[in-house]
């Protein structure tokens, strides 16, 4: 099991209408082929930014449904021509979790 920890940094004063599309047309698609573990959006430090965190069985299944999701027209048609405007940066880590952690450890169902 491991993590995709995705970091998206938003023009400076979309974060509030950024939330509500991917609410409301982000999400419905892409939990369709993800799970959703984390998501959050910055207050202190960096700010503009919006952080989530995905679970994959494996590196194969990533890419599986990461190929499946930019096929559907929904995630094309839908999200995607709203949300990528609002974008300055995006960055993506790949984590795996040490075998004490409460998420997703090696002895963690």
């Amino acid at each position: 099991m491991f993590y995709e920890m995705r970091t998206y940094t938003i023009k400076v004063g979309k974060v509030p209408e950024y939330l509500k599309h991917f609410e409301e047309n982000g999400l419905p698609v892409i939990t369709k082929y993800a799970k959703l573990v984390a998501w959050w959006y910055t207050d202190i430090g960096e700010l503009n930014q919006v952080i989530h965190v995905w679970e994959y069985e494996s590196m194969d299944d990533r890419a599986v449904k990461r190929r499946q999701l930019y096929q559907d027209p929904d995630w094309i048609e839908k999200f995607v021509p709203t949300a990528f405007p609002m974008l300055e940066k995006q960055e993506s880590k790949l984590l795996y979790a040490a075998d004490f952690s409460p998420i997703g450890g090696k002895n963690k169902s």
